[in-house]
């Protein structure tokens, strides 16, 4: 398939050399085999591809984001529904000294901090489709190694007296000073709200339970979103206080503690039996003495009926208004955006690039999940239509392989001809037959 057409919306935003040398990386990334590097790159371009011609192009000043926006908003504006916008940090680990960015970051996959490098990922997750489009790829800076200073010998005790200090003051919960993490993070959602403009209505920004606070809640605020994300197992949440006013004082915001042994019964929205787990779903409005304003909480508690032991799970949204079972479902969709990382690193060549110069590394990550997208939209042409992305790369490599071969001949088939060939060539190394495609 020619990938002329589906990469001339990417016009608006690559010169005429840029867009050539895209094309012809994209293609020798779909049907290559092996360790994804600009040498193994340059064997599979073909003419017009060479090795010097990729590693012009990964030195090249590329606008990601908006090429990323540019080749799937035709897509997105035709999905009916919501669409969140989601976003979580990838860790790549790198070995060596010299990469740009290596630091020490946590790794999930290896349980502790690792060498290599981070990415800030924010995908765009239309909720009837239920797949995540990567749009913005940026890389995290390494924290500071900062000294310890020597502790300040403690302070004598002084006894206080009782009641509020004389002269403190209300304490403002919703101006809030943000870490310089989350300052990156808040730039980067006004950022790509910027790009997307008034083409896609978002509402909610989806994220892990790093933000399952007021910081989180106010930088989400800052940039006209609510969030939904996750807080502790153990959170001290109260009731709303519904007895009457005393006649004199402040009014009382906070009742009860919830108390998670003993939920409601009347927020008990749902109770599922799995096997031997028994899930149910608790709806309340609650405050929480470090947040400025009443959250939506959403309270999962999984209890094994064999041996009574149970867990439970606190999801969260700033919209009060927002359903249970949307919340629940919307931070589910959080999770598609691991597939991309999966995918990533995978097929794309995240896990296996060797650059060690700014520009060079900042291109090869952000191209991996440009990949994502390709992949993504050419699964929906009618003749990829069921096919995994293993099936993909087959189809395409079957294509490079017919190709080579019938140039040896001393004439050249019909296409149609060669079509027929790399269909039956590709059934060799797909993993889904046409009678299972979707």
């Amino acid at each position: 398939m020619d990938l002329l057409p589906l990469l001339a919306c990417l016009a608006p935003c690559l010169d005429s050399t840029t867009l050539r040398r895209l094309t012809h990386v994209v293609a020798a990334m779909l049907s290559m085999t092996g360790r994804v590097t600009m040498l193994g790159l340059s064997r599979w371009t073909g003419k017009g591809g060479s090795y010097r011609t990729v590693q012009r192009f990964f030195n090249t000043a590329i606008p990601w984001e908006q090429a990323q926006w540019f080749l799937i908003r035709r897509h997105l504006r035709t999905v009916p529904g919501a669409v969140l916008l989601t976003g979580d940090e990838v860790v790549t680990a790198k070995a060596g000294r010299d990469t740009h960015g290596l630091g020490r970051f946590f790794s999930s996959i290896h349980g502790k901090p690792i060498p290599g490098l981070c990415h800030l990922c924010l995908s765009l997750v239309p909720v009837s489709e239920r797949v995540s489009h990567p749009v913005m790829t940026l890389p995290v800076k390494p924290p500071e190694k900062v000294p310890a200073a020597p502790a300040p010998p403690p302070d004598p005790p002084q006894k206080r007296s009782r009641g509020r200090p004389k002269g403190s003051r209300n304490r403002v919960r919703r101006e809030v000073e943000l870490t310089a993490q989350q300052s990156f993070l808040r730039d980067a959602i006004q950022s790509l709200l910027a790009l997307v403009g008034n083409e896609l209505a978002l509402a909610y920004f989806v994220y892990d339970g790093a933000l399952g606070h007021n910081a989180g809640v106010q930088l989400t605020r800052q940039c006209g979103l609510h969030l939904i994300s996750k807080l502790r197992h153990d959170s001290a949440l109260y009731l709303p206080h519904d007895g009457p006013y005393p006649g004199r004082g402040p009014r009382r915001k906070y009742g009860p503690r919830l108390d998670y042994g003993r939920l409601p019964a009347h927020c008990l929205r749902d109770s599922a039996v799995e096997g031997d787990i028994r899930t149910d779903t608790y709806h309340v409005a609650a405050r929480h003495r470090k947040f400025a304003d009443p959250i939506n909480v959403v309270v999962l508690v999984k209890t094994h009926l064999k041996t009574a032991q149970s867990a439970r799970v606190l999801l969260f949204s700033s919209d009060p208004d927002l359903a249970w079972n949307d919340l629940v479902d919307y931070y589910s969709l959080r999770f598609q955006i691991e597939f991309n990382f999966r995918d990533a690193k995978q097929f794309w060549g995240l896990d296996d690039f060797m650059s060690v110069n700014e520009r060079p590394a900042v291109n090869a990550a952000n191209f991996a999940l440009f990949m994502v997208n390709v992949s993504h939209l050419l699964r929906r042409q009618p003749q990829f239509a069921g096919m995994s992305v293993l099936d993909l790369k087959a189809w395409y490599r079957a294509d490079k392989y017919v190709r080579e071969t019938l140039k040896c001949l001393p004439q050249i088939p019909e296409p149609i001809s060669i079509d027929a060939i790399v269909r039956q060539v590709a059934s060799l190394g797909r993993i889904n037959t046409p009678e299972t495609m979707a």
